[in-house]
């Protein structure tokens, strides 16, 4: 067993129930996540897993109605989206929102908490050395994979406790990917904590610690990621693979 899972847990999602208007799509969902861990949330296409991330950082839609979500012991199931960041929640969505008009330097500035606590912009780029390189380039001009580490390395700008991943392989090469998944096992290795939402799942559940499949807004599994890998029937019937 990972010695991670011994820890205290560090963020929980306590019975959260979500709608977008009237379509009621996150049913209930429990999980918790161990300081430095990184889970994988899976399922289907359409079975609440960016809605879940989408909750998870306050954003207006879906409207949370229901449920409880506390990060290092803060409540943050009553805060409005812009406190949830300034409380540590980074979410990278999966269009990426790079800023148009903007330098990669002036998009990660635009992000930083100031005074910078803990990442300033030279650590950034000494995790991201292609950044580096492209710090006076329009942050639109980059390529795919530039764009996401430009993302990523947004979202560590402020004083992330939780870092939010929505679909960072789409669209991405293999060797992308790869440098992609690498960034991640960097950014495990400095204890911040991750849940990644990815329709590769076998890439997710081989770079996660632990995965939670979802169906129809509801959690049908929650165990370890590779008790997922060696599960065929499991993979077959709600993964697809």
């Amino acid at each position: 067993m990972n010695d991670k899972t011994k820890k205290p847990v560090y963020f929980s999602v306590h019975d959260i129930h979500a709608y977008y208007g009237e379509s009621y799509i996150v049913q209930g969902v429990s999980f918790n996540v161990h300081e430095g861990e990184i889970l994988a949330l899976l399922g289907r296409n359409g079975a609440g897993k960016t809605s879940t991330l989408r909750a998870i950082a306050r954003l207006a839609d879906p409207e949370l109605k229901q449920g409880e979500i506390w990060l290092d012991h803060q409540p943050i199931h009553e805060m409005k989206s812009y406190q949830a960041s300034q409380a540590g929640i980074g979410l990278v969505p999966e269009d990426r929102r790079i800023i148009q008009g903007l330098t990669v330097e002036e998009n990660l500035r635009l992000a930083q908490i100031a005074p910078p606590v803990g990442w300033s912009i030279e650590r950034i780029f000494e995790l991201f050395p292609r950044l580096k390189e492209r710090r006076k380039q329009e942050g639109t001009t980059l390529s795919g994979g530039e764009q996401q580490m430009l993302a990523i390395g947004r979202a560590l700008a402020r004083d992330l406790k939780l870092l939010l991943l929505d679909e960072p392989y789409e669209g991405l090469a293999p060797v992308i990917v790869q440098e992609i998944e690498k960034t991640l096992q960097e950014i495990r290795e400095l204890g911040i904590t991750t849940i990644i939402v990815e329709q590769n799942a076998v890439a997710a559940l081989k770079l996660a610690d632990r995965a939670v499949i979802l169906d129809t807004g509801n959690v049908v599994f929650d165990g370890t990621a590779q008790e997922v890998l060696d599960n065929e029937q499991l993979r077959e019937e709600y993964l697809a693979i």
